[in-house]
């Protein structure tokens, strides 16, 4: 198994945190392959940024991403700047409130990310937020794996606030928050595991 994984969106967004947590999850408590490599461009802060995984059960003999299965888009830049080079039927994962898909986009997972980082007090958080909702809705890396890279990676001050912060995107895939649907191209819902119905702006 090879999964290539791009999150991306602006500088100061903590997109590369995310990616690094995921790939010491993955590598260090998950008994996976990982390679991690970021990307900030001349626009290191504010402009579309990216972190990019290869996860594999084996040796990865090419670490650099090329046509990821999975996008993380946090920010409508990022989303239009890498939706093009997603694999065939990969799975795209935007926050709602920072992304409007294209009109013809197929399926996706979807969760307000950053509305439900303000509703714990620091919208700073709304990238572990969405790694907590990735990880449930990708399958990827187990909970409790990131969980450990949470703990220990993070100061003793932080670390609270970040586990409720990926809890509660984690929690969003499956209805535990609120309720997390699999969208359609029309804006519509596909019914599935998890979807439960479309969640209002």
């Amino acid at each position: 198994m090879r999964q290539e994984v791009r999150l991306a969106g602006y500088g100061g967004q903590g997109i590369v945190l995310a990616g690094q947590l995921l790939g010491k999850a993955a590598a260090i408590y998950d008994g996976k392959e990982a390679v991690f490599t970021q990307s900030y461009g001349p626009e290191a802060r504010g402009g579309a940024s990216s972190a990019d995984l290869v996860i594999s059960d084996g040796p990865v003999d090419y670490p650099l991403v090329s046509r990821p299965n999975f996008l993380v888009a946090m920010f409508q830049e990022a989303y239009e700047r890498y939706r093009p080079e997603m694999a065939p039927g990969g799975l795209l994962v935007i926050d709602t409130d920072l992304v409007k898909p294209s009109a013809d986009e197929g399926p996706y997972r979807a969760v307000p990310a950053t509305r439900l980082a303000e509703g714990l007090g620091k919208k700073i958080v709304a990238n572990v937020v969405m790694l907590g909702f990735f990880t449930a809705v990708s399958g990827l890396v187990r909970r409790e794996a990131v969980e450990a890279a949470l703990r220990a990676s993070l100061a003793p001050r932080l670390l609270d606030l970040n586990l409720r912060a990926f809890a509660t995107g984690y929690d969003y895939s499956s209805g535990e928050g609120e309720s997390s649907p699999v969208l359609s191209p029309a804006g519509g819902e596909e019914k599935g595991e998890g979807a439960v119905r479309a969640s209002g702006r």
